[in-house]
């Protein structure tokens, strides 16, 4: 028995010198959920525990200090990622500790055996966060890839059309701006005269200019009107709408012809003045 106790205390004795010599050489041991446990060392085995609690002043150089950037430390029997963050004060705890050494640690962070190498501080901080940025940087190169992709595409479907159309026989001028073309005759004239009065804000319909051109001069451009008041006071009704030419030049519409017989001059001049005087050439049925 007495024998038997001497043993005990020696294995004791050995494993304390073994704390010791950690704490001696500066590193600090550490832990998380559940420990480095028998295990991965089983207790039957006092050499392989020895041997891990000597080799623990490497470990304890290799950390060289809390403020190093660089930090590595060496799991020993008892250890948990708990432990080890918080002897080292690791910004985050075991959580961030596991983080940055899943990669060795694998999927269980209760898991931790003895000799495992374990990065601390900024080192791994650094490791993780070039990973992440790794990461974004290759998720932003395939949203802009997507978004070139997207805008080669539209390119090459709008230069399809174009092709498509040139192809079909379309002059390429004639795609750009095809100006319109109107007869010359009484539709025509109305029609070019509707469109300048759009431009202008005057009012007016198809209808109500053609059926006054019909009363006034029956369709002749050439119109004129020698014996009523205006051609006694030298001064002629002329053109579809029979307008005077002191009306004529006061609401004559600017991009039209000056000359009072020109047809969409002619038109165009009457319904602006039936437009101030009566709202709207539609509204005029007899002489005005």
């Amino acid at each position: 028995m007495p024998a038997m106790a001497n043993r005990r205390r020696s294995k004791r004795s050995s494993l304390t010198r073994g704390v010791i010599a950690v704490t001696t050489g500066g590193a600090a041991l550490a832990l998380p959920v559940i420990g480095a446990t028998g295990a991965f060392a089983a207790p039957a085995q006092p050499a392989a525990a020895e041997k891990a609690a000597v080799s623990a002043p490497v470990s304890g150089k290799t950390i060289s200090g809390k403020n190093s950037e660089t930090a590595t430390y060496s799991v020993i029997l008892g250890d948990s990622l708990a432990k080890i963050a918080r002897d080292h004060s690791v910004s985050g705890g075991w959580q961030q500790l596991y983080k940055d050494n899943r990669k060795v640690v694998g999927g269980n962070p209760d898991l931790i055996h003895p000799g495992l190498k374990l990065t601390l501080g900024s080192a791994a901080n650094k490791a993780a966060g070039t990973e992440n940025k790794a990461a974004d940087t290759s998720a932003s190169g395939a949203s802009d890839s997507a978004v070139r992709t997207e805008s080669a595409d539209r390119a090459d479907r709008s230069e399809r059309a174009g092709n498509e159309v040139v192809a079909q026989g379309t002059p390429v001028a004639a795609v750009e701006a095809a100006p319109v073309a109107y007869t010359n005759d009484l539709d025509g004239w109305i029609k070019e005269s509707l469109a300048v009065m759009a431009q202008h804000g005057i009012p007016g319909t198809y209808e109500g200019i053609h059926r006054n051109i019909m009363r006034e001069s029956s369709g002749n451009p050439l119109a004129i009107n020698n014996w009523d008041i205006n051609a006694i006071n030298g001064v002629p009704s002329k053109g579809l709408l029979q307008v005077i030419d002191p009306t004529f030049q006061a609401y004559h519409v600017p991009g039209t012809s000056m000359d009072s017989y020109d047809p969409v001059a002619n038109i165009t001049a009457a319904c602006n003045y039936a437009a101030d005087r009566y709202g709207s050439i539609d509204n005029v049925f007899g002489a005005y």
